[in-house]
């Protein structure tokens, strides 16, 4: 191998590849700007989420989507005036939806996140942080009877790859009541499912770990740029030279690779978020996805959070205060036992239009690696990536195969979408 590696990306996928490629000898610096972690990859929901292995893009999803509009209620936005995002990516993604494509793209995904809790428990076994991970699944909750019904019949039709449910038992049962108003709910439970403990802890102990493993992390802004057949990096106007490159800047990424010919159309899928520290949750209860208003709470060391909403647009734009406001209603309508005033946060998970990543080496700059778009999978897969990347570097065959998520998919001399 050579000597070095730049990562332009400090989030969870580029942090995970970077501690891989380090382990494995090579000098490696991780340039990021986002010294606030503003990213994605530190306001999710905390869930490992082996069970969507079905992309998004699918005809099934787009039928669904009047249903699922904000403005009836529902979970997903296309803001006015954002459309010159949103519409091309949902042209794309409608090309992406054939029955072929959607079954190829859910083989693709199905090996990603088969191989996700096995790279996770590596991974956290070699962290500085104990007890990082969690794998004690998660719960689908239901508010009414009729909507437990329709959910069951949805979830054991479902392909939901190597994660398993159940039932829930009485004690689980009054423990989920207790949380709520209703008298009336249902749930089921995901067993092998897995959460982050803490999401700041985890940003810590993967700096940590990078560092111990001789890496070092530049807090500026990156370019690519093409050097004859090679990728360059600029970083605040200053070039730095390196053997390998990787590319893990999440929805950034499109913009950030085009200067090297790919295109890569991602769109901000933006979610929301509130928190509070003020809250009577359980401690050791996994995260709650109470499906009938699309949310999910998770407690983390000394918060809760409660989460939301796929709203399609430009990452710049402000955000929707409504979303904010729709999530305090859902809590206090739920009863749930959170009380503000709650910490607001939006942010913008990086999206393909075939809902798949990209991932793999660039056939127009041999120095190039890639390492984005993994949607609201990027907690979830980063560490299956980050041996992915490193394999590549290394010039070994990767854990999984990668031919499906190469960005030269959306190249247009073989544009599929």
């Amino acid at each position: 191998m050579d000597r070095n590696a730049i990562i332009i990306g400090g989030g969870v996928v580029g942090l995970a590849s970077g501690l891989a490629i380090a382990r494995r000898g090579l000098a490696v610096t991780i340039v990021d700007a986002d010294v606030a972690r503003t990213a994605a990859s530190w306001g999710n929901a905390g869930h490992i989420a082996i069970e969507q292995v079905g992309p998004l893009a699918s005809y099934a999803a787009i039928r669904s989507a009047p249903g699922r509009l904000f403005s009836r209620g529902g979970a997903l936005a296309f803001p006015p005036g954002q459309y010159r995002a949103w519409a091309p990516f949902a042209w794309r993604m409608l090309g992406a939806a054939t029955p072929r494509r959607f079954e190829a793209g859910k083989a693709a995904l199905s090996a990603l996140a088969g191989a996700a809790m096995p790279a996770w428990q590596r991974l956290a076994a070699t962290l500085p942080e104990p007890d990082l991970l969690r794998e004690d699944g998660h719960y689908v909750l239901w508010g009414s009877q009729a909507a437990a019904a329709r959910g069951r019949v949805a979830w054991q039709t479902a392909d939901t790859g190597t994660a398993r449910f159940r039932d829930i038992d009485q004690g689980e049962r009054t423990t989920l009541a207790g949380l709520t108003r209703s008298a009336s709910i249902d749930a089921i439970r995901f067993t092998n499912s897995g959460q982050v403990a803490d999401l700041d802890r985890l940003a810590d102990a993967l700096e940590a770990a990078l560092v111990a493993a001789g890496g070092t992390i530049v807090r500026g802004r990156a370019e690519l740029v093409a050097i004859g057949a090679r990728a360059g990096v600029m970083v605040d106007g200053v070039a730095m030279e390196a053997d390998h490159i990787v590319l893990a800047a999440g929805v950034r990424s499109g913009r950030l690779i085009a200067p090297l010919g790919h295109a890569a159309p991602i769109v901000a899928e933006r979610g929301y978020h509130i928190r509070t520290r003020s809250h009577d949750w359980p401690a050791e209860l996994p995260p709650v996805v109470f499906e009938d208003r699309a949310m999910i709470v998770t407690r983390y060391a000394e918060c809760v959070q409660a989460a939301s909403f796929v709203e399609l647009g430009d990452p710049d734009a402000p955000p929707d205060e409504a979303k904010w406001q729709r999530l305090e209603r859902h809590v206090a309508a739920l009863g749930l036992p959170m009380r503000g005033p709650f910490d607001r946060w939006m942010g913008s998970r990086p999206t393909l239009p075939d809902y798949l990543p990209a991932i793999g080496r660039s056939h127009r700059a041999p120095n190039l690696l890639y390492a984005f778009g993994h949607q609201h999978l990027g907690l979830t897969l980063a560490p299956i990536t980050g041996e992915i990347i490193a394999a590549l570097v290394a010039d070994e065959a990767p854990p999984v195969d990668t031919r499906p998520f190469d960005i030269g998919r959306f190249d247009k001399q073989g544009q599929r979408t």
